[in-house]
């Protein structure tokens, strides 16, 4: 690894100088400098990944590990219905990491963040017993129109997008022992944050609650619905699978993100936005009078509890 100055310069010089978008100043001084416009208010998110929690070296290229960092915080920015602006990454190296392993992992990131007019702004770098990347992500949406989970109410239909189970069936195969070639239309080596469709949904006012799959399914419309103050009921053969993918898989295995929202039972919505298929899956229900619950209704009709299975940080195993 070079010295932590030459190391800093090296992001300088891989992520640019250049003013871009709502950027006024980024790396180089104590502090990035930021003009938002007029009626907008910032978002801001954090995600941490950590090896072998989130990656590991053997199973992901630092190229993806990088991508991988950088679309958990674009997800978040989609899942409230705006647009990214500026990124910031403080990064925990081991002294013996090759510095090409680095470099590739910027990569990774920065080609994203091009993708999404995203600029590096800023961070910090550490030494540290496994890589640690830490990403703060800033976005813009316009006042008051940002979309809460709390925004659910009965009758609402549930919808997602895209196809769920995918990222999960190759982490299970992973696990396996089996060797994965990470390929670039892989969502789960490269997954693609939805922020075109979510500033559609929001311009357009046909979503009034939203969050993204980072979890599973099962624990995010636990979440939905415990912030709205409601319970869910959702069709077991209506939740879009990826190929070959088991319905556990589909409602706990997480890592998707997608976006799942609801709508108002009165809208008609088309079957694609921003060219990605959206699937109703269900509808909000009262609240009951215990606690919020969703309930999986199979083909029969017959209807049960989902517990919350998906991916949760210090849960019991």
């Amino acid at each position: 690894m070079l010295p932590e100055r030459q190391f800093i310069n090296r992001i300088r010089g891989l992520a640019g100088r250049a003013k871009q978008g709502e950027l006024v100043r980024g790396i180089g001084d104590d502090c990035a400098i930021l003009q938002l416009p007029p009626g907008n208010q910032l978002l801001v998110t954090t995600d941490l990944c950590v090896e072998d929690v989130h990656f590991r070296r053997e199973w992901h290229p630092a190229r993806s590990v990088g991508h991988r960092c950088l679309a958990r915080g674009l997800s978040d920015i989609a899942a409230m219905g705006g647009d990214p602006v500026a990124c910031f990454l403080s990064l925990g190296i081991p002294a013996e990491l090759p510095q090409r392993w680095v470099d590739e992992f910027l990569r990774g990131l920065l080609h994203l963040a091009r993708q999404f007019r995203t600029p590096l702004a800023g961070g910090d770098t550490s030494s540290a017993d496994k890589i640690t990347a830490d990403i703060l992500l800033l976005g813009q949406v316009p006042s008051g129109k940002a979309l809460l989970r709390s925004g659910a109410r009965p009758g609402d239909r549930i919808y997602v997008t895209g196809e769920l189970g995918g990222s999960a069936a190759v982490l299970k195969r992973l696990y396996g022992g089996e060797k994965i070639r990470p390929r670039r239309k892989s969502r789960h080596f490269y997954p693609a944050p939805r922020i075109a469709m979510a500033r559609l949904l929001r311009e357009k006012a046909l979503a009034n609650a939203m969050i993204d799959i980072s979890d599973g399914l099962s624990v995010d419309l636990a979440h939905m619905c415990q912030e709205s103050r409601v319970s869910a009921l959702i069709e077991a053969g209506a939740i879009p699978r990826a190929k070959a993918v088991t319905l556990d898989l589909a409602l706990h295995g997480g890592d998707d993100y997608e976006l799942l929202f609801t709508a108002r039972q009165h809208l008609t919505l088309p079957q694609k936005i921003a060219g990605i298929p959206i699937t109703p899956i269900g509808r909000i229900l009262p609240r009951p009078s215990v606690r919020s619950k969703v309930q999986i209704q199979d083909e029969s009709g017959h209807a049960k509890l989902l517990e919350p299975e998906g991916w949760q940080h210090f849960a019991k195993i």
